[in-house]
């Protein structure tokens, strides 16, 4: 069946200029780092980003290592691309990225000049794209100097590959340099993408005051911290803290004391009519949070379900202090 994307796709989803950029991004990005690889149904996939577009969600996130296996999420996403959403590509933002590991031999990851541009060819390629709305260093290389990894992204969109740049799990002091030596080779940094939610709050150290000041804007990904910010989890470390011996999870995250404070928080949602899951977007999204918020979805239920956070009221300061303290009480225990 011929896909014609709804009419009424723009009437509800919020949009918020990146940095100082002429680029809106809706509130909820679509992103394709798990669910959307060579080992899921197509169907399902098509499903899930034509569901996006039609709520809205015109960004998609991708890189060069999404899947698995490694390509093939862009490579779904090309399938999807070339039956659905040519007529709409002018209405679309499409990113990628490249500095993980994806061929053998020294240049197969990282950021030197030869793996980036490489990279973004073979991307494009899967895709079927003539450029990408936003190219992204996906995470700052040791070795490498700075200089040459962001002469790579500024090449880039000379190039006409991409339109604009952004960076990926660089620390607040890299940040800053790389914004600076951007700057001076006239392709201003659009974007940072970190890790972000109630569980990590590391950009709340630094990073945040220098997008601002910097007018880059920002787009969290992991906003329910892998998962754990949502009811199912809540119900998970319930279940599993009364046979802890054959739980998958790790012991500190079977606390007595953690599973009491989860599931306070749980019901502090539902105080507000809302999942778990819509209350960490709503606080994502929270003045001074993120621009955007990136959502992992494996069913369309799951991206309606995020979609109607959107219309719950802001949280209030009275609210926002509830669920710190809440927080700083459960702690962070990685996945």
């Amino acid at each position: 069946m011929t896909y014609k994307a709804s009419k009424v796709r723009y009437s509800e989803m919020e949009y918020k200029r990146s940095g100082r950029s002429g680029i809106k991004l809706p509130a909820l990005s679509l992103g394709l780092w798990q669910n959307f690889g060579g080992n899921q149904p197509l169907e399902n996939s098509r499903a899930m980003v034509t569901r996006a577009f039609d709520l809205g969600i015109n960004h998609f996130d991708l890189a060069n290592n999404y899947g698995p296996p490694a390509g093939s999420a862009e490579e779904t996403f090309g399938s999807i691309y070339k039956k659905d959403l040519v007529p709409y590509r002018d209405e679309m933002l499409i990113s990628t990225k490249a500095g993980y590991y994806m061929w053998e031999g020294p240049y197969g990851e990282w950021g030197s000049r030869k793996n980036l541009l490489a990279s973004l060819d073979r991307s494009l390629q899967r895709m079927g794209l003539d450029y990408v709305d936003i190219f992204y260093s996906h995470r700052p290389d040791p070795e490498t100097p700075l200089e040459e990894t962001m002469g790579a992204l500024d090449y880039a969109v000379r190039s006409g590959k991409a339109l604009y740049v952004g960076l990926s799990n660089y620390s607040a002091e890299q940040t800053q340099r790389a914004i600076d030596i951007l700057k001076r080779l006239g392709t201003p940094c659009l974007i940072h993408q970190p890790n972000y939610s109630m569980l990590n709050r590391w950009i709340e150290d630094g990073l945040q005051h220098i997008l601002q000041a910097e007018g880059v804007g920002s787009i969290a990904y992991c906003p329910l911290g892998r998962g754990q910010l949502t009811n199912k989890y809540v119900d998970r470390i319930e279940l599993e803290s009364k046979s802890p011996e054959a739980s998958s999870l790790k012991p500190a995250a079977l606390t007595p004391e953690r599973v009491q404070k989860f599931r306070a928080l749980e019901q502090f949602a539902a105080g507000r009519g809302q999942t778990l899951s819509q209350l960490a977007l709503n606080w994502a999204l929270r003045e001074g949070g993120v621009t955007s918020a990136l959502i992992g979805v494996s069913r369309v239920s799951q991206i309606e379900e995020n979609v109607k956070a959107l219309a719950y009221a802001p949280l209030s300061a009275d609210e926002l202090a509830e669920i710190d303290r809440i927080m700083h009480i459960i702690g962070d225990v990685p996945w």
